[in-house]
C-alpha cells in the first residue's frame, strides 16, 4: 500500500506542473507585448483607451484591434516597458487623447491560490476516482476494521425468508449414503458436549465431490437446518480481487464472524477457484492473492487461532486438482462424493420437485426414473419444471404422463426446429437414424431403442434415443463395442445406400473417438498398449502431454483397429439386414417419429428385457 501511495504523490506532482505550463500558456497568449514606439503611435493616433502603471511597466487596451508589427495577428490588449531614458511628455499626451490611466490592472491576473487551486483540479479528480475504483473493487481497500478507505460490512447469517422454512433431509433424496455421512455432523452440532467427554473431535471440514447438479449446496443448506445452527454462505471466488490481501481480510473476518455465534457453518461454493494446488513458484514471488486466501483458510482451518464449534463444508466439481494440504486430516477430514442417483434415487427426486403440482392419474414417476439414467437433481428439477410449463401452455389443469414425455424429449433431444427439409435430405435422414436403431437392436447388450424420429431437434436432423433398462456402473468390452457400432450406423447406412457419406455423423464420430480412446488408452482393452492407463480423465486437453509419443502412436492405432472393425461389422450387419433398414426408413418417413414398440415391430426384432428389479 505505501507503494501506491508514493505513485499517487508522484502522480499528483506531474499534474500539477503540467497544469502550470498550460495556465501559463494561455496568460502569455492573451496579452501580448510590444515595443513602446509601437505604443507611442498608438497614444499619438488616438488609439488608447485606457492604460494601467506599475513603476515602468505599462498595461493598456486600444480602441480599435491593430496588427501587431512584431508578432502574428492583431491585438487589443497589449503590454509594454517604458525606458528609463525616455524623456517624452507621457502624460500630457495621454491627458491630450484622453487616455484614462486606471487604478487596477487592465489584465486581471489570477493570484497564487487561485491557480494552485485550478492546478490542484485534476489531482483532486485523480484521487476520487482512485477513492470509487478501490471502494468498488474491495467494498473499501484493504476489506476490514485496518481498511484505509472503509470497509466492507462483516459478514451476516444466510436468512430465511418471510414465511419459508429452513431446508431440512427430508428435502433431500436419492443420495441416502452421502446424507447418512453428514449425519455424524449433525449430531456433533446438537450434541457437542457428548463428544467433548469422550474426547472426541468431529472433522474441521467436509468436502462435496461430485458433478454438477447433484445437490452439494441443497446438502449444505440441509445439515445447517437439521441442526438449527448459523449458516454462513459464500462462493470461492468472492474472495478474490485484484488488490493483494483482501482475500485473506475477508477469510478471516468471515471465520471471525462465524466463531461469534458458534456453534455454526461455513459453505463455501466452487473452492477449486481458490484451493487448486499451489506451485513451486509464481510471477509475483509465489504470493499471488489466489494464494494468499488459501493460505489463510488453511491457517484458520488448522493454525494457531482454531475454530472450535465452526464446521466448514465446501464444493466442488474438481476434487482432484485441489492443493493436498486442503484435503489432509485436520481440514477437509472428510470427502464425501456425491454421485448421481440411481434410479430409486430419481424417483424420490421426482417425487420431491413434482409435490407442488398438480399430477393427473396416469403419472407413473417410476417409468420417468426408468428412463432417465444418469440424469441430476438438477436436471430431474427441471424435467418437472419443463413439464408444468408445457401443462400451463397447453392450458391443462394437471400434469399428464405425456407432458412429462415431452419435456424429456425437449430436455434430451433439444426443442423442435420448424425446418423444412427436401425430399431426398428427409429420405438420407430417415436411413441414417434407422441405422443407428437398427444396430441397437441387433447387437447384443446394446440399450433399448426409445424412440426415432426425423423432426430437426436442436442441432440434429433427426435423433435415435436409446436409454438402458436398469442402471450400469461398469462397462464390458462388448459392450462399449456395440456402443460404437450403434454410433456408426447412421454412417454405415449411408454408406450401404448411398455409397457416400456426409457430414451429418460429426456427432457421432466424437461419441465413438472418446469411446475408442477411453478403450485404448484408460481401460486395459488394447493388447498392445496393455493394463495400463496412458491418458488422465482430461485426455481432450491433455493429449499428447501425459505419455511418450511412442505410446501415443501405438494408441492412436488401437483407437483405429477398433473403429474400423466395428465399422465394417456396422456395414455387414446393414448389408444382411437390408430389409429391415428399408422399412424402418420408409416407416420413419411415413410416421416422421417411432415409439419403442413400433420401431421393434416394423424392424420385426424381438425385444429382449431384462429384469429390471
Amino acid at each position: 500500500m505505501r507503494g501506491g501511495w508514493w505513485s499517487l504523490i508522484l502522480t499528483a506532482l506531474v499534474v500539477y506542473l503540467i497544469a502550470n505550463l498550460v495556465l501559463s500558456f494561455f496568460d502569455e497568449g492573451n496579452e501580448p507585448t510590444i515595443s513602446y514606439t509601437e505604443f507611442s503611435k498608438q497614444v499619438d493616433d488616438g488609439n488608447v483607451t485606457k492604460i494601467y502603471a506599475k513603476g515602468d511597466a505599462i498595461q493598456g487596451q486600444l480602441k480599435k484591434g491593430q496588427d501587431n508589427p512584431e508578432g502574428d495577428g492583431k491585438y487589443t490588449k497589449f503590454k509594454t516597458q517604458r525606458p528609463s531614458f525616455a524623456d517624452d511628455k507621457l502624460w500630457d499626451d495621454l491627458t491630450k487623447h484622453n487616455v484614462t490611466v486606471t487604478a487596477e490592472p487592465v489584465v486581471q491576473h489570477r493570484s497564487f491560490l487561485s491557480n494552485l487551486l485550478l492546478s490542484l483540479a485534476p489531482m483532486l479528480l485523480l484521487v476520487f476516482l482512485w477513492i470509487f475504483i478501490a471502494r468498488r473493487m474491495s467494498g473499501g481497500l484493504g476489506g476490514g476494521p485496518g481498511g484505509v478507505l472503509g470497509r466492507k460490512a462483516p459478514p451476516k447469517p444466510v436468512e430465511l425468508q418471510p414465511g419459508s422454512q429452513r431446508t431440512t433431509f427430508e428435502d433431500v433424496a436419492g443420495i441416502d449414503e452421502v446424507e447418512g455421512e453428514l449425519n455424524d455432523v449433525v449430531d456433533f452440532l446438537k450434541n457437542p458436549d457428548a463428544y467433548r467427554k469422550m474426547g472426541a473431535k468431529m472433522p474441521r471440514g467436509v468436502l462435496l465431490a461430485g458433478p454438477p447438479g447433484t445437490g452439494k449446496t441443497l446438502l449444505a443448506r440441509a445439515v445447517a437446518g437439521e441442526a438449527g445452527v448459523p449458516f454462513f454462505s459464500a462462493s470461492a471466488s468472492e474472495f478474490i480481487e485484484m488488490i493483494v490481501g483482501v482475500g485473506a481480510s475477508r477469510v478471516r473476518e468471515l471465520f471471525a464472524e462465524a466463531r461469534k455465534v458458534a456453534p455454526s457453518i461455513i459453505f463455501i461454493d466452487e473452492i477449486d477457484t481458490i484451493g487448486r494446488a499451489r506451485s513451486g513458484g509464481s510471477g509475483m514471488g509465489g504470493h499471488d492473492e489466489r494464494e494468499q486466501t488459501l493460505n489463510q483458510i488453511l491457517t484458520e482451518m488448522d493454525g494457531f487461532s482454531g475454530s472450535e464449534g465452526v464446521i466448514v463444508i465446501a464444493a466442488t466439481n474438481r476434487a482432484d486438482i485441489l492443493d493436498p494440504a486442503l484435503t489432509r486430516p485436520g481440514r477437509f477430514d472428510r470427502v464425501v462424493t456425491v454421485s448421481p442417483p440411481d434410479r430409486g434415487g430419481r424417483e424420490s427426486i421426482l417425487k420431491i420437485h413434482t409435490r407442488a403440482i398438480p399430477l393427473a392419474e396416469d403419472v407413473d414417476l417410476a417409468q420417468v426414473a426408468r428412463t432417465t439414467p444418469g440424469m441430476t437433481g438438477a436436471e430431474l428439477a427441471n424435467l418437472a419444471n419443463e413439464a408444468a410449463l408445457l401443462a400451463v401452455k397447453l392450458k391443462q389443469e394437471k400434469v399428464t404422463q405425456a407432458h412429462l414425455s415431452e419435456a424429456l424429449e425437449k430436455v434430451q433431444l433439444g426443442a423442435e426446429r420448424p425446418l423444412v427439409m427436401p425430399e431426398a435430405e428427409r429420405r438420407r435422414t430417415a436411413y441414417h437414424e434407422s441405422g443407428h436403431a437398427l444396430l441397437g437392436m441387433l447387437q447384443p447388450g446394446a440399450d433399448p431403442v426409445r424412440k426415432i424420429t426425423i423432426v430437426p431437434r436442436g442441432r440434429a436432423l433427426g435423433v435415435t434415443l436409446s436409454t438402458p433398462d436398469a442402471d450400469k456402473y461398469a462397462y464390458t468390452e462388448e459392450y462399449l463395442r456395440g456402443r460404437i457400432i450403434g454410433a456408426l450406423g447412421g454412417m454405415a447406412a449411408e454408406h450401404v445406400v448411398y455409397e457416400e457419406i456426409t457430414t451429418g455423423s460429426e456427432s457421432d464420430l466424437e461419441q465413438v473417438t472418446n469411446i475408442a480412446r477411453g478403450m485404448a488408452a484408460r481401460w486395459g482393452m488394447s493388447e498392445r498398449v496393455g493394463r495400463l492407463s496412458a491418458l488422465p480423465n482430461d485426455a481432450q486437453q491433455a493429449y499428447g502431454l501425459a505419455a511418450a509419443p511412442q505410446t501415443l502412436d501405438v494408441i492412436e492405432g488401437e483407437m483405429r483397429r477398433i473403429v474400423d472393425e466395428c465399422y465394417d461389422e456396422a456395414c455387414r450387419k446393414l448389408r444382411d439386414h437390408r430389409d429391415q433398414l428399408d422399412a424402418l426408413a420408409e416407416a420413419l418417413l411415413r410416421e416422421e417419429t417411432l415409439e419403442e414398440k413400433d420401431a421393434y415391430r416394423i424392424a420385426g426384432v424381438t425385444r429382449m428385457t431384462k429384469d429390471e428389479a
